[in-house]
């Protein structure tokens, strides 16, 4: 059987003599699994005499399985073997794992030199040129790539004498991946006569060496032909440390503080530590609410009590880990959280025996998780940034060897450093946004009002990652059972957004609570966004504040909806029984650009129709287009089966990614109503002061039919006032309309004149001007609104109230 590295290529330009090693390969239970024709001329068995069974059927002497500990990696040593014919041989053989990184699990390949002979003489050629070429720690290997000569200097970095070694491949000798590298680049040397040079990486010699430089030459006899191979090696393990540490520096400025998140940011300063710097990092922040919000920048003393915000193993599932992400956690003195905050500077400790098992005597749970690991050394370091205390980092490692150096602090400092400030302006940036949103939601309604016009329902969503935006939306009761409905997005972000949509917000109501046209209105706030355009940017300048509007009225009774917009995206309309369909408003200019007229357009519109207003942030996406958007949203809101809030979920649900909005989000959802003709009663009234008395007949007879009649006596005095002014001041046709719910009566008195009444107190000799005055106080409110034919005085009634 042919053990790995062996090969049955007999061409010329394969070198290998593979009967001048004898080489067996043992497996973990201590069988012969592998047995070449070197082993058999040395010790005489065949391959199938011996493969299968227990190497130790070798040994001259019951000794035992000959194999090392299992913690060695590489191991040599004289062992007594006995002969096919019973002799006893002393024979030293060199032991290691064929895939050390397997650990128990790996085979072990036993080999032993059957070449070596006696050391070369001064007249042997190759050693003169070996004497004569090899400037540093240099080996010598000959035409079959065997090892013929090594200086001390070669000796002492493999950690095995000359006289044990010749004879030997780099494979044999060594047994990692980087000697077969090694060899396979010897081989290229030895057949194209051209140097070669190959860094190799390994775990630490005795004298600390991780990196090397192979430089390895032809090595030519007087004819020029190629006799064999000199190898030098250069250590540039200084170099290579200093070239990783510079890297992750530069890694971590490109990574960490890629969001302002604080614990995605966290996150990423221990992504970057493993494995470059340990073997698992966890991240411990102060909790801010503990502190008012702000950062803590007084003295630390301990206990401190520290939030998990991440952590970061070699292993998966982060096994070392003893707290949970999310949780805190308090660390008392001593342990590596606490001691490096109170003293503000990092702390190591390489000690498992004395300074860890101090740090851990208070937790029984974490010294029996360093114990199961072999945790050997940690180091500490407090995230500082500001002057303010942030948290700590602590760095540990198990699977390397090595403590951490001054280096490494030095590094893990900066590291640190960089991800505490990204840390701070995360935090800061929460502070602001989370103020911001507090701003935002309290200028919103927290609640939309019940009224007989419509059902709503609504949605507020900020932007997952910009500032918060000025996006709004609203539902204002109006006369006659009337409701307004109106969606806008300031342009900008942040608190100053906030502000701005909060003073829209409230122009709106006072306008609608005049009973603007919607076109009259929007007119009304493009002067009021122009004035604080110009009050925000350079005089003479508009543009500085600017944003778009929606603003629509609807009549229950009429059931007329009419809508008028300012640069905002149309509404949707599902009719009942029908298809989500556009609404075609003109689209009017943006509010803050002046001077540009808007144009209204009414519908008439069954009960039961659902009516979709929104602002640009649910429908603009980096994923689809906008006209994608607007079909998925109407699809979303052809689904609307349920409840109107349901519905609202299914389209943020359909629109939004998982990541939230990139933009701020405003969705406001109304269902008609329609108040049957039952609760209407209308009169044209003749311009007779005589005729006053048969109006208030009938207004009482149509309160009876109503079931009204305990508020007839309030009613009949307001109907007599308001008629009886329209009479006297008004121009016909004058007409008296009643309107009716459960909670509320309207009285509504209709002229062809434009000129409206105005409340104030008489004086004493004055035989009128108090009728307004008594209207006032016997109705919960009263207004007067302008309609195309003229205008309308009106009072509201509250049913069931004295």
């Amino acid at each position: 059987m042919r053990s790995h590295n062996e090969s049955s290529d007999d061409s010329p330009g394969y070198p290998f003599d593979e009967t001048a090693t004898a080489r067996a390969v043992i497996d973990r239970d201590g069988i012969l699994v592998e047995w070449n024709e070197g082993a058999r001329r040395l010790l005489g068995h065949a391959p199938a005499e011996v493969v299968g069974l227990p190497a130790a059927n070798l040994l001259a002497t019951d000794t035992g399985a000959p194999l090392p500990p299992s913690a060695d990696h590489r191991w040599n040593e004289t062992l007594a073997l006995r002969h096919r014919d019973g002799r006893t041989l002393n024979v030293w053989v060199l032991a290691h794992r064929r895939r050390p990184e397997l650990g128990d699990r790996s085979d072990w390949l036993v080999v032993t030199p059957l070449e070596n002979g006696k050391p070369p003489t001064e007249a042997d050629s190759l050693s003169a040129m070996f004497l004569e070429q090899s400037p540093c720690a240099t080996a010598l290997f000959d035409e079959r790539l065997r090892l013929r000569r090594v200086n001390a200097v070669m000796a002492e970095s493999i950690g095995l004498p000359e006289e044990r070694i010749r004879g030997l491949r780099i494979p044999e000798i060594g047994g990692r991946p980087q000697n077969d590298e090694l060899e396979a680049a010897m081989l290229q040397v030895l057949l194209t006569g051209r140097r070669q040079d190959v860094q190799t990486l390994g775990t630490g010699n005795s004298d600390g060496a991780l990196a090397w430089l192979a430089r390895m030459a032809p090595l030519s006899d007087a004819e020029g032909r190629v006799v064999g191979v000199c190898l030098s090696a250069h250590d540039f393990t200084d170099h290579y440390l200093a070239r990783e540490r510079l890297q992750i520096v530069n890694e971590a400025s490109i990574r960490i503080g890629s969001t302002l998140d604080v614990t995605r940011t966290a996150q990423e300063l221990a992504d970057v530590c493993v494995p470059a710097l340990a073997d698992f990092v966890s991240i411990d922040l102060v909790d801010p609410p503990e502190h008012d919000g702000e950062p803590y920048t007084g003295p630390v003393s301990a206990p401190v009590s520290l939030r998990r915000a991440a952590h970061r193993s070699v292993n998966p599932g982060n096994p070392e880990a003893v707290v949970k992400l999310g949780q805190i956690d308090v660390y008392p003195s001593p342990s590596p959280q606490a001691d490096s905050l109170v003293a503000g500077r990092p702390i190591v400790a390489t000690d498992p025996m004395t300074t860890l098992a101090d740090w851990l005597a208070w937790d029984p749970a974490r010294g029996e998780r360093v114990r199961e690991l072999g945790i050997h050394t940690t180091m500490s370091v407090p995230i500082q940034a500001r002057g303010a205390t942030l948290g700590v980092a602590v760095f540990t490692r198990f699977r390397r060897p090595d403590p951490f150096t001054a280096d490494d602090v030095l590094l893990a400092e900066e590291v640190t450093a960089r991800a505490a400030v990204c840390i701070d302006n995360a935090r800061r940036f929460s502070r602001e946004r989370e103020t911001a949103i507090a701003l935002q939601r309290s200028l919103l309604p927290q609640t939309l009002p019940r009224t007989a016009a419509v059902e709503a329902a609504s949605r507020y969503l900020p932007a997952a990652r910009a500032g918060v935006g000025g996006d709004w939306f609203d539902v204002i009761p109006l006369s006659g059972m009337r409701v307004a409905m109106v969606v806008g997005d300031v342009v900008g972000q942040g608190v100053q957004a906030s502000a701005t949509m909060g003073r829209l917000r409230t122009a709106v109501r006072t306008l609608a609570d005049i009973d603007l046209a919607p076109d009259e209105l929007l007119t009304h706030l493009d002067d009021l966004v122009v004035r604080l355009s110009s009050e925000a940017g350079v005089e003479g300048t508009t543009g500085e504040v600017g944003a778009t509007c929606l603003y629509a009225v609807y009549d229950p009774v009429t059931r007329v909806c009419t809508l008028a917009r300012a640069g905002h995206p149309p509404p949707l309309m599902l009719r009942p029984n029908g298809s989500p369909e556009e609404i075609d408003v003109p689209p009017g200019p943006p509010l803050g650009l002046g001077g540009l007229p808007f144009e209204p357009v009414e519908l008439r519109l069954p009960e039961g129709t659902v009516l979709a207003l929104y602002t640009d942030g649910l429908i603009e996406s980096r994923d689809r287009d906008v006209d994608e958007s607007r079909a998925v949203l109407s699809r979303a809101l052809a689904r609307g089966a349920g409840s109107l809030d349901e519905t609202c979920h299914d389209i943020l649900q359909s629109l939004l990614p998982p990541t939230g909005a990139s933009d701020d989000v405003a969705l406001l959802l109304a269902r008609t109503k329609g108040l049957p003709t039952s609760q209407v009663a209308t009169w044209d009234i003749p311009a007779d002061p005589a005729l006053v008395a048969p109006i208030r007949k009938q207004v009482v007879q149509q309160l009876e039919t109503w079931d009204l009649s305990e508020e007839g006596f309030t009613t009949e005095l307001v109907v007599s006032e308001l008629v009886t002014n329209a009479i006297r001041y008004g121009e016909r046709p004058i007409r008296l309309r009643l309107i009716h719910d459960d909670a509320t009566l309207i009285m509504e008195v209709s002229d062809s004149s434009h000129t409206a009444p105005h409340l104030r107190r008489a004086k004493v000799f004055d035989e009128g001007g108090r009728g307004l005055l008594l209207v006032a106080q016997l109705t919960q409110r009263w207004g007067s609104r302008h309609t195309p034919e003229g205008k309308t005085i009106w009072a509201e009634l509250a049913l069931g109230e004295e």
